[in-house]
């Protein structure tokens, strides 16, 4: 098979494009051929080596994509069937054209539902889903503030919270982000130099995934408010002073998709309620750009110039 690889850590260009032996079928496991893939910053911080891979070289990153069913093993239940069209969004080895996926991890994906859709809205879609509905319930009149509300996440949470009944109010690097949050629904956003922490003061809420605004975001939210903490894409954040929460009645939570995604039926139920909002149009996917797979040192450094709004796919 084809895949993007890496034997050594460093930027783009240490990407691969070439022959690896096929996924071996082991029971548990079906092989998937891959249609679309989606790429994310886990990628590129797996690549450059700040997060810990297992085994040896070549390394094979991705944890997303879609695509058909190849292969089964002996013991696969009967709801699965060779040809089936199904996703995924927490398998190894993505950044490839066949990957072994576990079948408690195969989602069923609907004729509806096209491929780079699929791979473009569950990582990030479930993630959104999540932070609005396990770390913090929205409710009708809540003022939400996002920050980096025109990433692959962000754009999707804007949309998330405005379906909920919330106030948004969309912080963004450059104007032309905060334009895009807008185009998607927030109802105010501007951009970080035009003082966000006094835009943001009295929000029932704050979404916070830049990390060193922390501590400015718990100062902002509203007497009883909360900061859900999900992200340091700006990096490690400040520790927390518990009287600093304490004296506000403020609450401060993390947030992590591993810890939702706890069995094959969470995994299917989240994201058919993904797909019945998109299938509504409650719920657009936006795509910044496609790459062939062989071309994913280009798509890497795409990702990385934080020019994207919207998701960056990869097609086998």
């Amino acid at each position: 098979m084809k895949a993007l690889f890496f034997e050594r850590f460093g930027n783009a260009d240490v990407l691969q494009y070439g022959e690896l032996p096929d996924p071996v079928q082991h029971d548990g496991h079906a092989i998937v051929r891959t249609a679309a893939i989606g790429l994310n910053f886990a990628d590129v911080y797996r690549r450059r080596g700040n997060y810990h891979l297992a085994g040896k070289p070549p390394y094979v990153a991705g944890y997303e994509a879609a695509g058909t069913i190849e292969r089964l093993a002996a013991d696969a239940p009967t709801s699965l069937r060779i040809g089936d069209r199904v996703a995924f969004a927490d398998s190894p080895h993505a950044n490839a054209e066949l990957v072994s996926v576990a079948y408690d991890k195969l989602i069923p994906l609907p004729d509806d539902i096209a491929f780079d859709t699929a791979a473009a809205v569950l990582l990030q879609g479930l993630t959104a889903q999540y932070l609005t509905r396990d770390s913090y319930r929205v409710a009708a009149g809540d003022v939400a503030v996002v920050h980096a509300a025109a990433g692959g996440v962000g754009l999707l949470l804007v949309q998330l919270l405005v379906h909920a009944g919330a106030r948004v109010i969309a912080f963004a690097s450059a104007e032309t982000k905060c334009a895009a949050a807008r185009e998607y629904g927030a109802h105010e956003a501007f951009t970080y130099d035009d003082g966000w922490p006094q835009r943001a003061l009295g929000a029932s809420v704050i979404y916070d995934s830049i990390g060193t605004t922390l501590d400015a975001s718990i100062a902002a939210i509203k007497t009883g408010g909360t900061v859900v903490f999900y992200g340091f894409a700006g990096g490690d954040p400040k520790p927390v002073d518990p009287r600093v929460l304490m004296d506000g009645s403020k609450r401060l939570i993390g947030g992590d998709l591993w810890n939702v995604l706890t069995s094959h039926e969470e995994r299917v139920t989240r994201a058919n309620e993904l797909f019945a909002l998109i299938r509504s149009g409650a719920l657009r996917v936006p795509i910044a750009a496609r790459y062939a797979l062989a071309d994913g040192s280009q798509a890497h450094a795409f990702l990385e110039s934080r020019s994207a709004i919207g998701k960056v796919l990869l097609n086998p």
